[in-house]
């Protein structure tokens, strides 16, 4: 008991618990804009609400370790020989997925820092740069609503008559793989239907392509929210 009065002593002593508990609220806010934008107006394929549920967690955890870090020459010594033996081997599909980890991270080591009016005043101002840019090139953001997998095969090789067909009559269409075949190709790609009629639309003109044309359609709403 004297020894966990003589340590809470001493960490009150480094380290201010009126900042800390400011720096985990902000963080926790940001964190949360954070995902919520990158749930959005992002554009990785993969499930972007399940893997923005990682930015809270990542967060919290980098703005913990700067914390300790600061306060004790001696713990972040230790700190660092203790992560030295950790292993990250998750793959990043997708380099947006990368630069979304290291604007949470860059979070995580403001708030730390008690750079509080910093991370308040950046993380919002490069998500609306971010949402400018988007604006600019003129891509728009998908809503989960119809949002699914269309793959195509076909003896054909006609890739840009095949996708016309699908932004002729979808509202959105992003092509995310090309197979070669012997004959023809394989196509997959991220699609948006507003309702039935597109898709029956679609279904009549692709099979319409050749005898051998195969359309599948797969609902997939959590990949595109």
């Amino acid at each position: 008991m004297l020894r966990f009065e003589e340590y809470l002593n001493q960490f009150t002593n480094t380290i201010n618990i009126q900042d800390f508990a400011i720096a985990l609220l902000t963080t926790a806010l940001l964190a949360v804009v954070i995902r919520m934008y990158y749930i959005r107006f992002g554009e990785a394929v993969s499930n972007r609400r399940r893997f923005g549920n990682i930015f809270l967690p990542l967060a919290l955890t980098t703005m913990l370790i700067i914390t300790i870090v600061k306060s004790s020459i001696a713990l972040s010594l230790g700190l660092v020989g203790a992560l030295s033996i950790v292993r990250f081997r998750a793959a990043i599909k997708d380099p947006e997925e990368l630069t979304y980890l290291f604007l949470v991270i860059g979070l995580g080591l403001a708030t730390g820092a008690n750079q509080f009016l910093v991370a308040l005043v950046a993380i919002p101002a490069i998500l609306f740069l971010l949402w400018v840019n988007l604006r600019i090139s003129g891509k728009k953001p998908m809503s989960g609503s119809g949002s699914m997998y269309v793959n195509i095969e076909t003896d054909t090789v006609d890739l840009k008559g095949i996708t016309a067909i699908l932004s002729e009559t979808l509202s959105f269409v992003e092509l995310k793989r090309m197979d070669s075949l012997d004959p023809g190709l394989s196509l997959s790609y991220v699609v948006r239907a507003e309702n039935l009629d597109q898709l029956d639309a679609l279904r009549e003109r692709v099979l319409k392509i050749s005898s051998t044309t195969s359309l599948s359609v797969v609902e997939r709403p959590e990949i595109v929210v």
